[in-house]
């Protein structure tokens, strides 16, 4: 997938905890080692992603990154989504100085951009968007927000550019002329309602803002449907990542039956931190019935049982890893799958990056 060269978005989603912006980063490096000019995007807040690429700091600009080995003639930018700095860019880009100093400065705006639900997901795709647009790489990895409400990354475009062009803020800015002004004195209850539970400033602050921002609503709507359909397009490919436990997996089977309801080229599962059940050659019985002879004897015997009675945990463990994954191949039959193994240490640079690629390839040297 990464060699092929109409593959152009790769987003990397799933819960929480699971690896999702070390397996983004890994990928990113690998394609650009192997010849790819990559762009790698991240959405969680965490700073992780800047830390295992060895760079300060991560902001809303693509910053190239260091000690990319670039024999076969790729490169590798990273940044972080700064959702403010998107929204105000959005703002900038497509109203007028005057119309976007208004909607800059207003504070219902500025509450908006920083912290309404949904607006981190939004202009992710916002951002996502732009980047394609640019054309400056052949290949832009994603890697999205925990999420698990229906995936939000999704969802969060429709939402957002929903709220911006409904009924009631269109109402908002309704004249009263023609059979709306029948209505007015119905409204004029409401509103004042709205006062009294939001505060008055508030509400007009709210009015304002939709004023200064009614030139720009069509073209939030257009801009989320032409990235949802760059989403669906043969050139993007989703892969769900997880761990090998049974709330994880369950979580990985939610994000692949949304991601085939919805139509969106799904890659594959990618198992993460999985144990090897073969280790040693010693089952967890034989390790189990060895170590309580062994602790009788000698301090090294001792250090030997303790040793045996961690094998035998970890003999356990990848065991019921193993049940898991097979439970969750029973059901999605369709679905590739790629295991990254559990590494001795956490990943924080690039050689851990380029490990964690070798095993997503099916190379562990």
């Amino acid at each position: 997938m990464l060699d092929d060269p109409t593959t152009e978005i790769i987003v990397c989603c799933g819960s929480g905890g699971v690896g999702k912006t070390t397996t983004a980063a890994a990928i990113a490096l690998r394609a650009a080692e192997r010849g790819r000019s990559v762009c790698v995007l991240t959405i969680d807040p965490a700073r992780r992603l800047a830390q295992s690429l060895g760079l300060a700091e991560l902001d809303n600009t693509p910053r190239p990154v260091t000690g990319v080995d670039a024999g076969a003639g790729g490169s590798l930018d990273a940044m972080m989504l700064d959702m403010k700095r998107t929204f105000d860019e959005v703002v900038e880009a497509h109203a007028s100085p005057e119309k976007a100093r208004q909607i800059l400065q207003n504070p219902f705006y500025v509450a908006l951009s920083s912290s309404f639900a949904g607006t981190q997901e939004y202009m992710a795709m916002e951002r996502l968007g732009q980047l394609h647009a640019e054309g400056r790489w052949d290949l832009i990895v994603v890697d999205t927000p925990p999420s698990r409400s229906a995936l939000d990354f999704l969802d969060a475009p429709e939402r957002l550019s929903s709220l911006l062009d409904g009924r009631f803020i269109r109402l908002l800015l309704a004249p009263a002329k023609g059979p709306a002004r029948f209505l007015t004195a119905g409204f004029g209850v409401v509103t004042a309602a709205l006062s009294k539970v939001l505060g008055a400033q508030i509400l007009t602050d709210m009015q304002t803002f939709v004023a200064a921002f009614d030139t720009l609503f069509g073209g939030f709507r257009q801009r989320a449907e032409a990235t949802y359909a760059l989403l669906q397009a043969e050139g993007t490919a989703f892969l769900v990542v997880a761990t090998p436990e049974d709330a994880a997996m369950r979580e990985a089977a939610f994000f692949v039956e949304r991601l085939e309801s919805d139509a969106m080229p799904l890659a594959a599962l990618i198992v993460n931190r999985v144990h090897d059940d073969r280790a040693g050659g010693i089952s967890a019985a034989d390790a189990e019935s060895a170590a309580p002879r062994l602790a009788r004897g000698g301090e090294v015997d001792k250090i030997t049982a303790d040793l045996l009675r961690v094998h035998a945990e970890r003999m356990r463990v990848a065991a019921r890893e193993q049940r898991v994954r097979r439970r969750f191949a029973a059901a999605h039959r369709n679905v590739a799958s790629v295991t990254v193994p559990a590494l001795p240490s956490d990943v924080h640079d690039l050689d851990g990056l380029r490990e964690v690629g070798r095993h997503l390839a099916g190379r562990s040297k």
